[in-house]
């Protein structure tokens, strides 16, 4: 769901509570294998996966009546040889009564890494969805689930992956997680995934897309290269959903000073939504405000940081006030900071006076730290507050309403994922822009969509936009690639209008991929 970047392992100590709860959560009643106590602390068989679950049902989308197929199901990936290396889950949703050759398939993720796909399968995408209010606020637990009227099956299959060690999926007897734990081995595994249900349903001539969100951005752009190189499946287009291609454009660190620049207006967003910023500003709408501190941050910011210690006193000082004006933080604070906000400390000092914090996922949520001192957050209020409905949801989703029954945890969000490997990028910022960017070129029928959040502080608009007009493609593609915006945070779909919208920009974008 969000990057593994420096904020992942500079804000693990304020959410690894959280992290720790999902991952020692015991089984609920539904989960829990009837046996005896010493049974259970057996780990499970991973070579004796549960049977699939599949159930039929309709919903009424956009005036329509939809009947579709689910499946709830592992789907083994094998070697060449016959072997099975791992047991994928998966839940797929496909059209009753259509023709095959013309309805689309999309393969969905989301990212983390170690996240599981729940959050596009129950937020936004598939026919169920966990109820929020409009705002996006979580509501009194257990989490529940109802029909998603903005389900994109009115236009697309949706096949939603558990990426090995998320979800129920597992290595097979004999293999290891870190097989898989890595932006190459996942990119393959995952590849690998896709080209097997493709053969194993006979979608071969389906048009094929991918949904990512988060990191699953940055898995996107890698199985654009890898589906298309490897096995010629040539993609029809690609959603990213809070993008992150260039994770330079993200990473705060000494002699990197451009995520200060990008995060900026996604500064200017949160004070904006806060009531934070000068009434001149406030009375204006949000849109009109952000040109504005984006032609600031690109304009002035981005060469006044250029120029580090050589900056002149009187630049230094209009700076200093400018990012004032911009923040909403006091000219001293942005002093002492250098001119420099990372994350955490915005998150921290923007609502102190209140005793509060903003959340990092969608700065929209607020957070309760123990004391008011300290420089950064406690914990992602966003993450806190997102993460019980969803995990809740999807386990009395899976085995109640779809009947798959495992004795297996399903991992919301896994720390077994990890370390992560970066082989290949050694040295370097992870950069997959260019991978996509081939895609485009090699296969000029593919499009891309980017949803983008103007409350996300984990993969900021900003950035992504700085990312997209760097990608070197030719003139000629550009038109290609869309950007849309939404007034709310990483997991914009949780807001309803953010929701409808989304919905009515993939449906706009499928028409335009297809035609």
């Amino acid at each position: 769901m969000f990057p593994d970047s420096w904020q992942n392992r500079a804000i693990m100590r304020s959410i690894l509570p959280l992290l720790l709860v999902f991952l020692v959560l015991p089984a609920t009643a539904d989960d829990r294998p009837k046996a005896n106590a010493k049974a259970k602390r057996k780990p499970p068989a991973r070579s004796a996966p549960t049977e699939p679950a599949i159930r039929t049902a309709q919903i009424t989308l956009g005036g329509r009546t939809v009947k579709y197929r689910a499946t709830a199901a592992f789907l083994p990936l094998l070697t060449e040889k016959g072997e099975t290396t791992a047991h994928v889950f998966h839940v797929a949703y496909v059209e009753t009564g259509t023709d095959a050759k013309k309805r689309p398939v999309t393969f969905v993720f989301n990212g983390g890494p170690g996240a599981a796909s729940v959050w596009l399968h129950l937020g936004g995408l598939g026919p169920r969805r966990v109820k929020m209010s409009e705002e996006g606020w979580a509501l009194k637990p257990p989490g529940r689930v109802i029909d998603n009227a903005e389900s994109w099956l009115s236009f697309t299959d949706l096949v939603f992956i558990d990426p090995v060690g998320t979800g129920y999926s597992r290595p097979a007897k004999g293999h290891k997680q870190k097989e898989f734990s890595g932006i190459r081995e996942d990119a393959q595994s995952v590849g690998e995934f896709i080209r097997r249900w493709t053969v194993e349903n006979g979608r071969w001539e389906s048009p094929k897309f991918l949904c990512g969100e988060s990191y699953g951005t940055t898995r996107a752009a890698a199985l654009s290269g890898e589906l298309q190189g490897k096995y010629g499946l040539y993609l029809n287009g690609i959603v990213l959903v809070s993008s992150v291609l260039n994770f330079q454009t993200i990473r705060f660190g000494r002699g990197n000073d451009l995520p200060y620049v990008l995060f900026l207006p996604a500064y200017t967003a949160t004070a904006w939504y806060h009531g934070a910023l000068a009434a001149e500003l406030q009375g204006r709408p949000l849109t009109d405000v952000l040109r504005e501190a984006e032609a600031f941050a690109l304009n002035t910011y981005l060469p006044a940081l250029a120029k580090g210690d050589a900056l002149p006193k009187d630049e230094n000082i209009a700076v200093r006030k400018l990012l004032s004006k911009w923040t909403g933080l006091s000219e001293e604070f942005v002093a002492r900071s250098n001119l420099r906000l990372p994350l955490p400390r915005f998150a921290k000092e923007l609502l102190r006076k209140q005793r509060r914090t903003v959340g990092r996922l969608d700065s929209r949520y607020k957070g309760i730290d123990r004391d008011n001192a300290g420089g950064r957050y406690e914990y992602d209020a966003a993450m806190s507050a997102i993460s019980g409905p969803f995990s809740q949801a999807i386990k009395h989703y899976l085995r109640r309403e779809l009947g798959f029954k495992s004795t297996w945890t399903y991992e919301t969000l896994s720390g077994r994922v990890r370390p992560w490997s970066y082989k290949g990028y050694e040295g370097r910022y992870v950069n997959v822009a260019g991978t996509l960017r081939d895609a485009m070129t090699k296969n000029p029928h593919l499009r891309v969509l980017i949803a983008s959040g103007y409350f996300d502080l984990a993969t900021p608009y900003f950035a992504t936009d700085y990312t997209v007009r760097h990608l070197g493609l030719d003139p000629a593609l550009r038109g290609h690639l869309k950007v849309a915006y939404y007034e709310a945070g990483h997991m914009m779909y949780v807001r309803q209008k953010s929701r409808r919208k989304l919905q009515q920009d993939a449906a706009a974008f499928y028409r335009d991929a297809l035609k």
